[in-house]
């Protein structure tokens, strides 16, 4: 069974800074694509950014230059690295991986970790 764990969400005020990590556990052949959700209260699941396994990413517009997307293939896990954060980034942010196992491949996703950005 793959799991993946969240941590290093918290409260942090704006401008401050936090680092967001995932990790894949279980029966893994390997991992595509992994990204980062969040949502606020009263709104729609927001994607934020996205990696491949080659280490392409993608951002939502909203974060581009504050926030960096990495991963560590080794040890199967990815990060999310948010700088100069704001209230508007104030949401529960969940982890989301492609993962391949016997010849199947299925998204999962992480339990998600709150993040609160205070003004």
């Amino acid at each position: 069974q793959v799991q993946l764990v969240e941590s290093g969400g918290g409260l942090v005020q704006a401008g401050g800074s936090l680092r967001l990590s995932c990790a894949a556990s279980g029966s893994i052949f390997s991992i595509s694509t992994m990204g980062w959700y969040r949502q606020a209260p009263g709104r729609q699941r927001e994607l934020v950014a996205t990696i491949t396994s080659g280490g392409t990413t993608t951002y939502v517009d909203s974060v581009k230059g504050r926030f960096i997307i990495s991963r560590d293939n080794v040890k199967n896990t990815v990060y999310l690295q948010m700088n100069s954060l704001k209230p508007e980034d104030t949401a529960v942010y969940n982890c989301t991986a492609r993962i391949c196992s016997g010849g199947s491949c299925v998204s999962r996703w992480g339990q998600g970790t709150r993040v609160t950005v205070s003004s």
